[in-house]
């Protein structure tokens, strides 16, 4: 599986042979960031705000192209997908938004994205999570997600092999989120050098988690 940044929650998923995912399409008017270039088969809309689900900014890549937005279970061009609603019925705030986490299941690899979680999740939404994951991507700026230390806690609910941080401060990001830096800390880590890209092939988890910081596309 090779995973690409293109600012604020959206990541492109791809593997040969099978779709290609977009995350989380952000409208550049009103996030920052450049305007989105990408294709996909598929797009997934973690909840309805222009930062997460401004599908009609990513190409299609053939004929058809697919937009998930609600909980279930899909399989699409060899690729598994489980949407799981990770607040409960009752919201704790009147505010507070519907969320969906997307469970990817590229032969075995199983990424993770969060979406815009706003608080640590449920024992029972962490079990409901078949196998281990492998990839998580992460909010970590706080906002209308999780904030440095509850990131850190999620991450270490469902010790993942690698985790991306999201959801926070850059130079080219219009809202008010923390920056990086906090949630680098939290985790106890001095610095990481930013990569292009993360190719995930295998499907051993390793013992400890991974932080990969990913430059975003343009």
């Amino acid at each position: 599986m090779h995973i690409t940044w293109h600012g604020h929650s959206c990541f492109r998923l791809k593997e040969r042979g099978m779709a290609t995912v977009v995350t989380d399409p952000y409208d550049h008017r009103e996030i920052g960031y450049k305007e989105l270039d990408i294709s996909a088969d598929i797009v997934t809309v973690s909840h309805s705000d222009p930062g997460h689900n401004y599908s009609q900014a990513v190409r299609k890549r053939k004929s058809e192209q697919h937009i998930l937005n609600g909980p279930g279970e899909y399989e699409i061009g060899q690729v598994f997908i489980t949407a799981i609603r990770t607040n409960s019925r009752k919201k704790k705030t009147k505010d507070e938004k519907r969320n969906l986490m997307f469970i990817f299941d590229y032969e075995g690899v199983l990424l993770a994205h969060l979406g815009s979680l706003h608080r640590v999740p449920s024992q029972s939404d962490v079990k409901s999570i078949a196998g281990d994951v492998h990839v998580a991507l992460v909010p970590v700026g706080g906002g209308s997600a999780l904030n440095a230390s509850q990131a850190v806690e999620v991450i270490r609910m469902l010790e993942p092999s690698y985790a991306i941080p999201m959801h926070y401060k850059t130079e080219d990001c219009k809202l008010d989120l923390d920056p990086l830096d906090n949630f680098i800390k939290e985790m106890g880590l001095e610095s990481i050098d930013p990569r292009s890209y993360l190719r995930v092939t295998s499907t051993k988890s390793s013992n400890e988690t991974n932080v990969v910081v990913l430059e975003h596309e343009e």
